[in-house]
């Protein structure tokens, strides 16, 4: 990759993979004698999208810090730094060799069996991107739920240099945050056969150890007893988060997805789904498909909140919702979350979708 070429006021970002050829521009420009934060995003070679993160002109430091969070979270997406947006020149995203291991979900009267047996504990199903770290010495990558390596977060990157020595934790990803859950390697020592009880605690002494005024990295909530489980649940409820996470005490670390079931599980208050947005409509809405067989159906349309940009055709986004009609796949009370730059368009199939109950 070229050298980049940037100043502070103005930056170039790309972004390739499969089909996706994208680049994003985010720029402080003047407003009288103030600053306003400009934006533009699309495919590479095509006419860009424009917008701005600023409703109205703001002081110098104030655009500074919008436009910083800006390329972070876009950095942290796996957007990459070019030369001059003209004569970039992109490679194809680096493979970590690591795969992280991935949930199935149960259904709720699988949960209350899991609730009463001690071989599991619980944590908190986060809404966020599933996030590998790993670090050598001050080097720091992180690696997605495909196992490529992308960009950290400013933030999640500092506080973890600060941590001595080398590691591989697992965690989520959510805004400026770290929320770690598992330990694979530490100090060149493979953790991944150990127990997970086991595995928890040496991720737990690590951080805690080390240092105990983290502002970014969080250590995820874990109950272990029926009592701490259900309480567990109970809050998660109330508060309107995603979901629940079963892990089994004794399993190893796997890699992948088993075909069913599995050491670790995860129940879902509300359903999801990542679909490819296939049409935009004339107001801040997108229309859905889902692929059965070769071809897409559409599971109706979802609105863009006005601090999300409006997705090209072909991006895959994530959607919650309450449950699909029956008959149609119509989402009923969709809620656009963003897009995911991790799912393949051929992962958007309809045997996601959640029906309505009789």
């Amino acid at each position: 990759m070229n050298a980049v070429i940037e100043t502070p006021h103005r930056v170039s970002l790309y972004y390739r993979e499969g089909s996706s050829d994208k680049v994003y521009q985010a720029a402080i420009d003047p407003a009288g004698n103030l600053f306003v934060v400009n934006f533009a995003y699309g495919r590479r070679g095509a006419t860009l999208t424009t917008g701005t993160k600023t409703s109205s002109p703001v002081d110098y430091d104030a655009a500074q810090q919008i436009y910083a969070k800006l390329v972070r979270e876009k950095k942290a997406k796996g957007y990459t730094e070019g030369a001059d947006g003209t004569h970039y020149q992109h490679i194809d995203k680096q493979s970590s060799g690591i795969l992280p291991q991935l949930l199935n979900p149960v259904e709720e009267a699988e949960v209350e069996l899991l609730l009463c047996d001690d071989n599991y504990c619980a944590q908190e199903k986060f809404d966020g991107r599933h996030l590998l770290v790993r670090k050598q010495d001050d080097d720091l990558e992180g690696i997605n739920k495909k196992g490529f390596i992308v960009g950290l977060p400013q933030t999640v990157a500092n506080e973890l240099r600060s941590v001595p020595g080398s590691f591989i934790p697992d965690g989520e990803s959510i805004g400026d945050d770290y929320h770690a859950f598992d330990l694979l390697e530490h100090n060149g020592e493979n953790l991944r056969q150990l127990p997970y009880r086991i595995r928890l605690a040496r991720l737990i002494d690590l951080l805690l150890l080390t240092r105990s005024d983290y502002k970014h990295i969080r250590l995820v909530e874990t109950a272990f007893t029926t009592g701490q489980k259900t309480e567990l649940l109970q809050r998660l409820r109330r508060e309107n988060r995603e979901g629940i996470v079963f892990k089994r005490l004794d399993a190893p670390y796997m890699p992948g997805r088993p075909n069913n079931g599995g050491p670790q599980l995860k129940f879902k208050f509300v359903a999801t789904l990542s679909a490819v947005v296939v049409k935009i409509n004339v107001q801040r809405s997108v229309e859905l498909g889902l692929f059965k067989g070769r071809g897409l159906v559409s599971c109706g349309n979802v609105t863009i909140p006005a601090n999300h940009e409006i997705p090209m055709v072909g991006t895959v986004v994530d959607t919650r919702y309450l449950y699909a009609a029956n008959e149609s796949g119509v989402l009923y009370q969709p809620v656009y979350l963003g897009p995911r730059d991790d799912v393949d368009p051929g992962e958007c199939l309809v045997s996601q979708l959640k029906f309505k109950a009789d």
